[in-house]
């Protein structure tokens, strides 16, 4: 074994208090708390993160798809052959084309820009964002109905519920001898559903296909297919086989480059987080530190004992490093075992903290439409967290232990 069993024996020894052989003496209990506080802060807030950036993904690519086909050089009026295709590719759930184009919408008392989709009833009700989600209304009857899903807070910005009429303005209207003359079109309100992102519910409008077709002068094609994969993070693999199975000019993309700007911003956030929060376990080694000086000051005489005894500057290095060492295996330990479970129910302390002292903590209209405190533990996280921590723990042993090594037994006990 790398220590022998007295090294092992004396450097327990030095970790408990001088009058209770079960309990860490003080130095040690403070060093172990703050590795303990640092390790549980670190899981919590990187469970968190992982937490909110896991929802987000799920809410925007959900409305928003996985992955995008739109045409260059000629339309695409094989939009059903393609769908199809598409649909045949192992890992590729479902492909959904679509008119797409900014639009107004007013109503009798507001109005407001939009972006408007014309997608059919069936392929309407297959979308992750809107399956579910349709809190007022029914999507039965989509195609046949002439009317208009809208989201939520649209409605509530516009003033309308299910059953009344809003009218849609596009600049690209029809083509006359004095030129492109502006089109509006009256609808009435067929379904009100509600993502969760208050952005989008303010923002989209689904209409039938069909009609999308003549109001935007698309009459035979589409201006999108959006697919959905099992495997979101697997799009660089599905990408190669999709390229390979449509025959015809397209511009791929998907939605890590759609929302590319939004999730590097999380990245980054998340890495200052975490090497914010580190330094709180930097300042815990710092206390191993200062807690091991003063323990070599304290044990002098022992060391210098030791010494003459036979003792080489080796064994005492081990003894000291080793102290240390145990002080973050246990820090780590306990912050580890603490951390983890309370990042797994943070949402349920929350509630307990906002019931018994009447706080409002996460507010969900803020959070991005968010009801609760959404938290993933990554085993690969709180490994790298753990070895972190005890790396830390040996590199703060080191200087002391050096100090004790090196102390000279003869000084040591010239005044005794």
């Amino acid at each position: 074994m790398p220590f022998g069993a007295y090294e092992r024996m004396l450097a327990l020894r030095y970790l408990r208090a001088r009058r209770h052989r079960f309990l860490p003496s003080a130095i040690a209990g403070l060093s172990i708390t703050g590795i303990t506080v640092g390790v549980m802060a670190l899981i919590i807030v990187m469970a968190v993160m992982n937490g909110m950036r896991a929802e987000l993904v799920g809410k925007i690519i959900g409305v928003n798809g996985h992955f995008f086909l739109q045409p260059i050089d000629t339309p695409m009026t094989d939009y059903k052959d393609v769908a199809a295709k598409l649909e045949t590719i192992p890992g590729v759930k479902r492909a959904i084309p679509m008119v797409e184009s900014p639009a107004g919408i007013s109503s009798a008392s507001q109005q407001t820009g939009a972006l408007v989709r014309g997608v059919s009833g069936d392929d309407l009700k297959r979308l992750p964002g809107i399956e579910g989600n349709v809190r007022q209304g029914t999507l039965e009857g989509f195609d046949a109905s002439g009317g208009l899903a809208i989201g939520q807070r649209m409605a509530d910005n516009l003033g309308v519920r299910v059953g009344d009429t809003v009218s849609i303005l596009t600049a690209k209207g029809a083509q006359t001898p004095f030129g492109v003359t502006p089109r509006m079109k009256a609808y009435p309100v067929k379904a009100i559903f509600q993502f969760g992102l208050s952005d989008f519910d303010q923002l989209f409008v689904y209409m039938p296909l069909d009609e999308a077709q003549a109001f935007f002068n698309k009459t035979g094609e589409v201006s999108v297919i959006e697919g959905f994969v099992d495997n979101p993070e697997a799009m660089d693999d599905l990408r190669m086989q999709i390229e390979a199975t449509i025959e015809r000019p397209n511009i791929f993309t998907d939605w890590r480059q759609r929302n590319k700007g939004f999730f590097d911003v999380l990245k980054v956030e998340s890495q200052a987080i975490f090497m914010i929060l580190a330094i709180i376990v930097a300042v815990a080694a710092l206390l191993i530190v200062q807690g091991l000086i003063l323990l070599v000051k304290d044990k002098t005489h022992d060391i210098a004992i030791l010494r003459t005894m036979g003792a080489t500057r080796g064994a005492v290095l081990r003894i000291f490093i080793l102290t240390g060492v145990v002080i973050g295996v246990i820090g780590t330990a306990l912050g580890v075992g603490l951390g983890v479970p309370l990042a797994l129910h943070l949402d349920a302390v929350r509630q307990f903290l906002n019931r018994v002292f009447s706080l409002n903590l996460f507010p969900a209209q803020y959070y991005f439409g968010l009801s609760q405190l959404p938290t993933v533990v990554e085993r690969h996280e709180v490994v790298m967290v753990a070895f972190l921590t005890i790396g830390l723990s040996f590199a703060a042993t080191l200087y002391p232990a050096w100090r004790a090594a090196r102390l000279d037994p003869v000084e040591a006990l010239r005044h005794e």
